[in-house]
């Protein structure tokens, strides 16, 4: 019977490894190893599974056997490293091949190590900490470029980066909304194709002199500054007023930055945006669009605030099962009921129950700390349980019942919010690798300070 005994804070930027082999002696041995050396420890005995969890639970750093089962620990590498979300995760492959060209064909599809079997656990270790600080070391400067490029493209503002000869060189998301194009469609185009004859042959005067050496003149300098009103036209062709600011990049080749902001109120694509569904269309609840605009309000308010932020990652367990035993018109009835006695806990303006995909729900309290959303969580999960509703495809429990991860955090400037939320995936993953229906609830982010719940 699951109990709060389950719901525990986590160390901060505690590493987490996945390990990949299909011989139970080999993983149980390096998993003993690593929980010694503090690591939080996920184990695969498939290619398959290795994949699974490691999108999911975005470990520091992978060990992986070559001999596998089905796909083998070539494949996985490749297909870590073609994937956007885990393709910078250090793979350490162990093998008993020893042959030169297995390990020159390891380091060509992306390896940052390869131990020889039969292992020496003292040098898996040493290797261990060694690729995970360089991984450290390498984060910080990744992360910089990663806060700058969200930025960018997050900020409401139309944004191009223009070449000395008028070609547009890059433009935001918000760029490519605001004129209508797919990602990566303004590059190449000319500025002036897309103004209006009235300002067109100004702006190339502009660029002219800047390609003569005059961009760092005065004048030149003034005719740069300042937003101004201009028509440009969207990829329909029709012309829209917008403020347009061009300013000079200093940089070892001429380059400006312009801004776009409309000013006509007839966005389309934005206003259909606007108007499109906020709620999951089988549960009735918000949807992850409505959820995720919602956490991102939120967040930047306890930012200000100072205030506590609490969110839980629900998973109902079994669910799969579930679908296969009663059929999915029963298992749409099921997700209705758990998304009703969900809402039921999010009563207040700063709280939300949302459908995230498939099975899993999320839930985020504003202005609440931790031991009150440990509570929750344990309420939430007892709540879902109480509904007695039937699983004949489950091996936790004759009813469903639902594994809840738990992060909690006071977040400043230096945190990010993925970060927060891949906290309470890994705490509802830890639950259901611990036997499901049950809760893990875990502080995080740069200001945890507080001490573990006891």
């Amino acid at each position: 019977m699951p109990t709060l005994a389950q719901v525990s804070a986590a160390a901060p930027r505690q590493a987490a490894i996945l390990i990949v082999d299909d011989a139970p002696a080999h993983l149980g041995a390096l998993r003993s190893m690593m929980l010694q050396q503090g690591y939080q420890t996920f184990v695969a005995n498939s290619g398959e599974r290795a994949l699974g969890i490691a999108q999911r639970a975005l470990p520091d750093l992978v060990l992986l056997d070559i001999n596998l089962p089905g796909m083998d620990g070539m494949e996985v590498c490749r297909r870590l490293k073609a994937h956007p979300v885990t393709c910078n995760i250090p793979v350490i492959f162990m093998s008993a091949r020893t042959e030169t060209e297995d390990i020159v064909a390891a380091f060509d599809i992306g390896a940052a190590d390869y131990i020889p079997k039969p292992l020496r656990l003292a040098e898996v270790c040493a290797r261990v900490r060694a690729q995970l600080q360089f991984r450290r070391t390498s984060l910080s400067q990744q992360e910089q470029a990663e806060r700058l490029r969200l930025i960018v493209n997050s900020i409401d503002e139309g944004l191009m980066i223009i070449e000395a000869n008028g070609r547009i060189q890059y433009a935001n998301p918000a760029c490519d909304r605001y004129l209508g194009y797919g990602p990566g469609e303004l590059a190449g185009v000319r500025l002036d194709s897309l103004l209006a004859p009235s300002v067109a042959q100004e702006y190339l005067d502009i660029f002219s002199r800047s390609l003569a050496g005059a961009a760092a003149s005065p004048p030149f300098a003034r005719d740069c500054r300042g937003a101004r009103e201009v028509l440009i036209r969207q990829r329909d062709g029709i012309l829209r007023a917008m403020d347009f600011t061009l300013t000079p990049m200093l940089a070892d080749q001429p380059l400006f930055v312009a801004l776009l902001h409309d000013i006509t109120h007839h966005k389309q694509s934005e206003t259909a945006l606007q108007r499109a569904a906020l709620a999951d269309p089988l549960t009735k609840i918000p949807n992850r669009r409505h959820f995720d605009s919602f956490l991102e309000k939120e967040w930047q308010r306890a930012v200000r605030s100072s205030q506590p932020l609490s969110l839980i990652v629900l998973d109902v367990d079994h669910f799969k099962g579930y679908n296969d035993s009663l059929g999915h018109a029963a298992g749409d009835a099921c997700l209705q009921q758990v998304a009703m006695a969900l809402q039921s806990h999010a009563l207040r303006a700063t709280d939300i129950a949302a459908r995230y995909g498939g099975e899993e729900f999320v839930l985020l309290f504003g202005e609440t700390g931790f031991e009150a959303a440990a509570t929750l969580g344990e309420t939430i999960r007892a709540h879902i349980e109480s509904l007695h509703i039937p699983n004949p495809g489950s091996t936790t429990s004759e009813w469903v019942t639902a594994s809840l991860g738990v992060a909690t955090i006071v977040p400043t400037q230096l945190d990010d919010l993925k970060s927060f939320f891949v906290a309470a995936d890994r705490a509802m993953y830890a639950v259901k690798d611990a036997g499901r229906n049950g809760v893990r609830a875990v502080r995080t982010g740069s200001a945890h300070l507080e001490p573990a719940l006891s």
